[in-house]
């Protein structure tokens, strides 16, 4: 009640009020002034006071009316850029606000409209960059790519070395005592038996950017369901997929969203322990809505945010095509991506 009360219409009665107020008193003032020193026969106190009393109560309604009637258009053309400037904060650079008469306030809306069509065409250039881009590493020589996957693998291979060597040590190490001490052979099978999933998960995720940097020429839905359907096969996760065909998106912004999905799917994979992920992608407002959800562990979002190198990249690549990213999460609360980018 109290914040409704400061609102721009609110204020506008108010002042109507306090002129009301000054108004008064000085008619009082003045009519008790020449009562006082002139006492004419005409003027007495009962008229003095009947007549202040009156005009209160008429110029009370007066202003309420007026006060209200006079911050109506104020209000609605200030209604209206607080909408035009959320939704270029949501990134909707289309939206544009046509305000009359010409004033102070629909200069601002001039402004306002300007600075969306600079967005645009700054959010046009980076989809032709990155278009650029794509066309680019399209036309790039094939040793170039050979040799770029040898060093991929030499990576994946690194990655899990350290695992396996450890499981074959603790293997030979419990073969050994399987006889001696048979309790503790059996808790070290359990640990190896850990270890071996933990290997297999992080080489299933790292495999995940293994896969062809252009979708192998499918569109994006499709190589997206190709994904899940080889995630499936691998992992014990369940997905619930919504993906709606997109048009009009350029094959630089169809690979950045294709990245995106993959880094949020090998980080599921690697650190979250989920056991079921959403997957959202569909045209929304002029917009491609990308959202990916899990119900694992959770993290604290300021604190990781800035030393993951997966969530960097996701939201450099949403950047890049002129988009919006946001993240949520709390330990033992999931994860939970929003995308989205203007068409």
């Amino acid at each position: 009640m109290l914040k409704k009360l400061n609102s721009i219409r609110y204020k506008f009665i108010r002042s109507h009020l306090y002129g009301l107020f000054l108004i008064t008193t000085i008619l009082l003032s003045i009519l008790l002034g020449v009562y006082v020193s002139l006492e004419p026969s005409w003027l007495t106190s009962e008229a003095i006071f009947l007549f202040i009393g009156t005009m209160v109560v008429v110029s009370f309604f007066v202003s309420l009316y007026v006060g209200f009637q006079s911050s109506g258009q104020i209000k609605e053309k200030l209604d209206g850029l607080s909408t035009l400037i959320t939704s270029l904060s949501r990134g909707n650079y289309n939206s544009r606000i046509h305000l009359t008469p010409e004033d102070e306030v629909s200069r601002i809306g001039d402004e306002l409209n300007g600075l969306a069509e600079k967005l645009k065409t700054q959010v046009r250039s980076l989809q032709k960059m990155a278009d650029e881009r794509s066309e680019y590493a399209k036309s790039a020589h094939k040793a170039a790519t050979i040799e770029e996957r040898q060093r991929l693998a030499r990576d994946l291979h690194d990655a899990v070395s350290q695992q396996l060597f450890a499981l074959t040590m603790m293997s030979q190490a419990t073969l050994r005592m399987f006889d001696q001490d048979p309790s503790k052979a059996k808790s070290q099978l359990e640990e190896i038996t850990s270890m071996a999933l933990q290997a297999q998960t992080e080489m299933r995720a790292l495999l995940l950017h293994l896969r062809p940097v252009h979708l192998s020429g499918d569109p994006l839905d499709k190589g997206i369901h190709n994904l899940i359907e080889e995630l499936k096969q691998k992992c014990q996760i369940d997905f619930d997929v919504q993906i709606e065909e997109v048009q009009e998106v350029s094959d630089g912004a169809e690979e950045h969203l294709f990245r995106i999905v993959q880094e949020a799917l090998s980080n599921i994979l690697r650190h979250s322990e989920a056991t079921s992920v959403t997957l959202t992608l569909k045209p929304l407002n002029q917009e491609i809505f990308l959202h990916i959800g899990d119900n694992g562990k959770g993290f604290e979002v300021n604190q990781d945010k800035k030393t993951s190198y997966g969530l960097k990249t996701m939201q450099e690549r949403t950047e890049e095509i002129g988009g919006t990213f946001k993240i949520r999460s709390r330990p033992d609360e999931g994860t939970y991506i929003d995308i989205r980018i203007p068409v």
